[in-house]
């Protein structure tokens, strides 16, 4: 199997990726972040807003339109009620993402065995995998942006074909503009030349100088036409925006300068190898590749110095910075791979002993854990539970004998396995813990209370974005009981608030109030109130009663 993969690295990558993500897509229920976005996209289908986007009807230009075009168009091919058909862009170009991130490994480092290693790394790393459900953007401005990255590498080494380069560099680049504006052109694109210019420099640069300006423009025209275009055709709207997000930078979600420091976490099951491979004084004399790693090492701390700048922070904000730091990661374990037999030093062997017998106990433990825990839980999902506790009891086991012999090659690609048998049959398990006994879909609503009364639906002061999406289609908003926009409807279906009933005593000398349903879209315990609504029937009194 690992000769397979190291013969064929790209299909290997892809594959394993595709058979991690694909299977399950549709298997969790969808965040705010989704609900955001794949409105977006139904309102491009439905109502052919695709340069002028909108959620519930309303001006949304927060993020460039691509990847909502991509999602809109998967949609239409496969049904845009489809989960797996929204989220597919998403998972696609985590398998574009990990191609990408061993084609510029092998470019640099010139080693097929660690190109895959990091690859391999980088598509295993929590947050990468947790993104294609929740759906931000992110995936997709940072993959098209290291594409950029692989083909600026080749107009940066070699004298033919650099305009070919410079233009192709460009086209991925303004892809990445075009998907969430210049974040990654901040976070990965900018750490990355300074990295690169200190490690490896620039040689017989002169005659590459007008194409690197083509470069520059080309992007710029590829990624900003369309903050342009919005900016003349709905500039109030661009304009209220804009001066919100760029608000949000220092003023929402603040968290302090250090606050990005513990990033290696976000790898996951590579954390104490992440961490390891950034202490650099120690590593520096190990690895074979000093000028790969130096430049793996610079681009990893300066994206995180740079992202530690800016006051609003997210944990999902670091996803870039995990792409070099998959690199980092990458180099260590292949320095142990080679040497790991021959270390004496317990200080160095206990932290890698740790990493890969904590997974191998992991891989026997959970299925007995779960079981004993949840298994009044497991009715309807027993045949997926065997697949899973098989699955990595085996891998478990196969970790513990490999890493008993020092193989390391073999006990990394144990990890790799049990994270992709965790995520391939594990992830059905999730949806025995909705036990919501209220649950109640606000999807009903239509073909329940507005078919059978023939009427229209409001909200009151909003409606969350994932009651919006599973609604199937827009609802209007008000935001006073007495507006105007009801004074001549007869009758009425209002969305509300727990908190705002008191609100509908505005209307009883004026109508009739029937309470219909409560419509709580919380899956499991957890009792979130914007996920709750109650929903009344209101009529308007006839001026003889």
């Amino acid at each position: 199997m690992i000769k397979l993969i190291e013969k064929h690295p790209v299909l290997s990558i892809i594959t394993f990726s595709l058979l991690m993500l694909l299977p399950n897509l549709d298997s969790l229920v969808v965040t705010i972040m989704e609900a955001r976005n794949f409105i977006t996209a139904r309102e491009m289908v439905n109502d052919n807003h695709w340069v002028l986007t909108t959620m519930n009807e309303v001006a949304r230009y927060q993020k460039p339109p691509l990847p909502t075009w991509l999602t809109a168009i998967s949609g239409m091919l496969f049904g845009m009620k489809s989960l797996f058909a929204l989220r597919l862009p998403a998972a696609l170009m985590v398998s574009f993402s990990g191609v990408f991130m061993y084609l510029v490994s092998k470019k640099i480092s010139l080693s097929n065995i660690v190109s895959i290693l990091i690859a391999f790394i980088f598509i295993t790393s929590f947050y990468v995998v947790g993104i294609v459900n929740e759906a931000p953007w992110d995936i997709f401005t940072h993959g098209f942006m290291l594409a950029g990255i692989y083909f600026l590498i080749h107009f940066f080494q070699t004298q033919k074909k650099y305009w070919y380069h410079a233009l192709i560099a460009a086209f991925f680049v303004g892809l990445s503009l075009m998907s969430k504006g210049p974040v990654s052109l901040y976070v990965l694109f900018l750490p990355f030349i300074i990295s690169y210019s200190i490690v490896y420099k620039y040689e017989n640069f002169k005659p590459k100088r007008i194409a690197l300006i083509a470069f520059i423009i080309l992007f710029l025209i590829i990624g900003g036409w369309w903050f342009v275009y919005v900016r003349e055709m709905d500039a109030a709207a661009f304009e209220k925006i804009t001066s919100r997000e760029t608000s949000n930078w220092s003023n929402y979600n603040v968290r302090p300068f250090y606050y990005y420091w513990s990033f290696f976490i976000q790898s996951g099951m590579w954390t104490i190898l992440a961490f390891i491979s950034l202490l650099y004084p120690y590593l520096i004399k190990k690895v074979e590749d000093k000028k790969f790693y130096r430049f793996s090492f610079l681009w990893t701390i300066i994206a995180v110095i740079l992202l530690s700048i800016i006051p609003e922070k997210k944990s999902r904000y670091l996803v870039p910075v995990l792409f070099p730091l998959a690199m980092t990661t990458g180099i260590y374990i292949n320095y142990l791979i080679k040497n790991f037999k021959t270390i004496t030093s317990k200080k160095e062997t206990y932290p890698v002993y740790f990493n890969f017998g904590l997974f191998a106990i992991l891989g026997i433990a959970i299925p007995i854990i779960f079981f004993v825990l949840f298994k009044d839980k497991l009715n309807g999902y027993w045949f997926q539970f065997s697949l899973l506790s098989v699955a990595l009891i085996t891998i478990g086991i196969f970790i513990f004998k490999n890493i008993k012999q020092k193989n390391i090659k073999k006990s990394f690609y144990g990890m790799v396995f049990f994270m992709g048998t965790a995520i391939l049959f594990g992830l059905p398990l999730s949806n025995s813990f909705y036990n919501n006994q209220k649950f109640l879909s606000i999807a009903t609503l239509t073909g329940t209370y507005e078919d059978e009364y023939k009427i229209q639906s409001y909200a009151y002061k909003g409606l969350s974005p994932e009651m919006i999406w599973h609604y199937g289609k827009s609802i209007n908003i008000i935001n006073s009981i007495k507006g105007i926009q009801l004074a001549s409807i007869e009758k009425f279906g209002l969305l509300i608030d727990l908190n705002d009933e008191q609100e509908l005593e505005k209307l009883q000398g004026t109508h009739t109030i029937e309470k219909a349903a409560t419509f709580d879209m919380n899956y499991d315990s957890k009792n979130k109130s914007r996920l709750i609504r109650n929903y009344y029937i209101i009529t308007k009194k006839s001026t003889f009663e």
